[in-house]
């Protein structure tokens, strides 16, 4: 077998080598081989890093690769992108593309479907290309914020180092234990009280029921009263009052003569003052009205 010499043979383990290494690439890609497939063109302005090999996905399922960037070094206008997409994917008109970033830095494609679809894309159509701001650019837009909060947050900690440094803290640290104590005392001699409470509340509540009972017996013996026949004889009290009341202020009653007539009230006056000169006269000069003699009267 002298075709099969030594140089055949390195020449022939070359070229595997060359196809494994191309099927390799390709695999590693994304490229597929294999299997038939689609080539649509998606116009950026801007990829962003998109690079050849990027994965393109619908609704969340990988459908096709990037395989080729075009720029146009002249012109520096649009950018496409060369997509090979799987045979069975049916591109409906209106379809864009979504470029997006992961925190990690992956690009990768996000192909976005109208929501009514009127027809179908040809093969090698165009299709629009946008840019989304990612998790990225949302944090790149938050650092203005942070930014403002650095210098309170600064104060914040500031102000809690100043107030841990206060030798009270420690101080009440180290009461904590007395306190804790204190509020179990306070806890047992509430379940002291309580228990005694407990104790107390039948004998309570017996006497409190025979309050109840004796307030009944005294509402049963004032609804037993004759209210009538006590109404009539206040009543009757009152009449006689008024009618005594009015013989006081008669002309016709004696009272009521010595309480208006001035004349008598002046009689009465004046023999009170002659009763009244006489005991003085007898009191000073008694022998005027008295004579007593043992022998008698001559």
């Amino acid at each position: 077998m002298k075709f099969f010499r030594k140089e055949v043979q390195i020449a022939l383990v070359a070229i595997v080598g060359i196809i494994v290494l191309f099927f390799g690439l390709s695999y590693l890609k994304g490229l597929s081989l294999f299997s038939n497939s689609n080539t649509y063109y998606i116009k950026f302005t801007d990829i962003s890093g998109l690079s050849a090999s990027s994965p393109v996905y619908a609704r969340g399922y990988r459908v096709g690769v990037v395989k080729n960037i075009i720029y146009d070094f002249e012109k520096a206008s649009d950018i496409l992108a060369v997509v090979q997409m799987d045979d069975r994917m049916n591109m409906p008109e209106g379809t864009s593309a979504m470029l997006e970033s992961d925190m990690l830095g992956n690009i990768k494609i996000n192909l976005v479907f109208p929501e009514t679809i009127s027809g179908m894309m040809a093969k090698g159509d165009t299709i629009q290309g946008n840019v989304s701001s990612g998790a990225l650019a949302k944090a790149a837009e938050m650092i203005p914020a942070i930014e403002q909060l650095l210098p309170k947050i600064d104060s914040i900690l500031v102000s809690l180092n100043t107030l841990l440094a206060d030798p009270a803290i420690p101080n009440s640290l180290h009461h904590i234990d007395q306190v804790t104590g204190d509020l179990t005392t306070t806890t047992r001699q509430l379940n002291t009280m309580m228990a005694q409470l407990n104790h107390e509340v039948p004998g309570m509540m017996t006497k409190a029921n025979t309050i109840l009972d004796n307030t009944t017996e005294l509402t049963d013996k004032i609804n037993q009263l004759d209210f009538a026949a006590t109404k009539a004889k206040v009543d009757a009290t009152l009449d006689d009052v008024h009618q005594m009341t009015a013989a006081l202020n008669s002309d016709q009653s004696s009272l009521g003569l010595l309480m208006k007539d001035p004349g008598l009230y002046n009689n009465l006056n004046a023999t009170m003052m002659s009763a009244d000169s006489l005991l003085m006269d007898l009191r000073y000069h008694p022998k005027r009205y008295v004579h007593f003699s043992i022998f008698g009267r001559k």
